[in-house]
């Protein structure tokens, strides 16, 4: 049998309670509008975890009809990097700092902004609202800057169901 693999994109930021949260329900949201199959998480460097995202972010994104109220943060680990086939980053320090911890993710961690004609994508923590709407405009045409560019996915064989593998008589 044959079954499309979604691509995994892993967002990363500092906490991952603003920039990266926002990027994954962008993300998420711009993929069930095509019908594209994407998986998709985010994590922070920093290693916090089970926070909550900002409330400016989850007022902004519920401006666009995204809910991103139900999201913890999480650290970037092992696990994490290696299920994911493209590693999105805001800062170059992020990029640096996953390069220190996983040198094997040469070649799959890119820098977001590139993809929406800006270096990085700055963290509006402690800012009012309006910073985390122009963080949130910035984000969404980095995201979809980047997921247009994206190849077709792939293609790959899988094994049948247990129960219709093998010779099996009808039951009368």
């Amino acid at each position: 049998m044959k079954a499309i693999r979604p691509h995994r994109l892993l967002f990363v930021c500092t906490a991952n309670i603003c920039r990266s949260p926002m990027a994954e329900g962008l993300a998420e949201g711009y993929a069930a509008d095509r019908g594209w199959p994407i998986e998709v998480a985010s994590g922070g460097i920093m290693g916090l975890i089970d926070r909550l995202a900002d409330p400016h972010a989850v007022k902004v994104m519920g401006e666009l009809g995204l809910d991103i109220s139900s999201h913890r943060s999480q650290g970037v680990e092992q696990e994490l990097v290696d299920w994911a086939d493209y590693i999105l980053v805001m800062e170059l320090r992020h990029q640096m700092k996953l390069h220190e911890r996983f040198p094997h993710v040469e070649g799959r961690v890119l820098m977001l902004g590139s993809f929406g004609g800006i270096h990085e994508v700055r963290d509006p923590i402690g800012g009012w609202r309006w910073r985390f709407r122009k963080s949130r405009d910035e984000i969404r045409r980095c995201v979809e800057g980047f997921m247009d560019r994206l190849p077709p996915p792939q293609v790959v064989e899988t094994a049948p169901p247990a129960d219709l593998a093998g010779d099996h008589s009808p039951e009368e």
